[in-house]
């Protein structure tokens, strides 16, 4: 007696895959219509008023947001017009979140790095991940990042951690795509183009002036076992060209 065949449906074929909109209406107690109206409204305001904005340039917005679970209604994520493209800001709350939610995350710690009479001129950040023997290090100087924002006149000590502990998230977690606070305000500034993974200006000479800023916090790294002389010259090598000199008293700490 012959039986009909029975074709059984794979279970990724009876699920409908949500919507950006249906995503991210699921995490903030919000109906998906009213989720795409506020996020068009969010990046027309961005734009500058009544701008019309592309169905792509929402899309991005949205898939960010989804894919770091960020509230946009709470500031956790929002926008900023860099000479009419849309670009996503993630403010400190926002850093904090993606870094507290991760399942490798296991602890973060800083480090201030003083000169003789007791001013900041850096601040090391260090994560731990669950999966990984060694700690994720990375120092900012106040000399390079310090801004002419009232932020950084008021608080430079807070503004300098938070630089250390996004930058250090980027190296810990991978993160991309995504600029917080102070960056967009550089951007408005000068005018410059986030850097989008393409050509890479030509770097300048690394100053005279911000290599004796910063060089006692190299050699306290260098003296302590934290870092070798070719790991400050790598990481210094990124921000502008060091010069004999400079090399030779870098290697000479460890001499």
């Amino acid at each position: 007696m012959n039986q009909t065949a029975q074709v059984h449906q794979h279970p990724s074929q009876q699920v409908q895959t949500a919507s950006p909109f249906q995503a991210m209406a699921s995490r903030i107690s919000v109906d998906p219509d009213t989720v795409q109206q506020i996020m068009t409204n969010t990046l027309m305001k961005a734009k500058g008023g009544n701008q019309q904005v592309s169905h792509e340039e929402l899309m991005v917005f949205m898939s960010i947001a989804n894919e770091y679970r960020l509230n946009p209604l709470t500031k956790e994520i929002y926008a900023f017009n860099n000479r009419g493209a849309i670009q996503p800001i993630v403010s400190i709350d926002g850093w904090l979140k993606v870094i507290n939610t991760h399942p490798q995350f296991d602890g973060m710690e800083f480090d201030d790095k003083l000169d003789a009479n007791g001013n900041l001129l850096a601040i090391t950040c260090r994560i731990y991940r669950k999966d990984r023997s060694r700690a994720t290090e990375v120092t900012e100087y106040l000399s390079e990042c310090a801004g002419n924002s009232e932020p950084w006149k008021k608080w430079p000590v807070r503004m300098l951690r938070h630089k250390s502990t996004i930058q250090c998230a980027r190296y810990a977690f991978g993160l991309s795509g995504i600029i917080d606070e102070d960056e967009a305000e550089r951007y408005k500034g000068t005018n410059i183009e986030p850097d989008r993974g393409g050509e890479k200006p030509a770097l300048e000479y690394y100053s005279d002036a911000d290599f004796q800023k910063n060089f006692p916090a190299w050699k306290e790294l260098i003296e302590s076992g934290k870092r070798t002389p070719d790991q400050i010259i790598s990481m210094v090598s990124n921000k502008g060209i060091l010069s004999d000199e400079q090399l030779k008293k870098i290697n000479e700490v460890a001499a």
